[in-house]
């Protein structure tokens, strides 16, 4: 996938994903890295950013399998943000769709 296309819409997905279930970081990039490929370095500075910004709050808890893992929650602000992100998501994928519909018809 072009890298662009997947530094656009990276924040959305984080969102998405720890709106479903809090996550560690390394949990959460392998949840990415199952739908889309990105460098697990640019996960981190996004997780801070977005920390900083209030979407996501953050608790560590114990783990099992080595030391106590930090855990990344969505927060109101957060899910209101997430929720602005899809409608511009679904507003940009369809004008896009619509383009290339037009172009390739006929």
């Amino acid at each position: 996938m072009n890298p662009q296309f997947k530094k656009g819409v990276l924040e959305l997905c984080v969102l998405v994903l720890v709106k479903q279930k809090d996550q560690y970081g390394y949990e959460l990039a392998q949840n990415l890295t199952n739908q889309i490929a990105i460098a697990e370095g640019s996960l981190y500075p996004l997780l801070r950013r977005m920390t900083k910004d209030q979407y996501l709050r953050t608790y560590t808890a114990k783990s099992s399998e080595g030391p106590p893992r930090k855990y990344y929650q969505l927060s109101d602000l957060g899910e209101k943000y997430m929720e602005e992100l899809i409608s511009e998501w679904n507003v940009f994928q369809g004008s896009v769709n619509n383009l290339i519909k037009e172009a390739t018809a006929g």
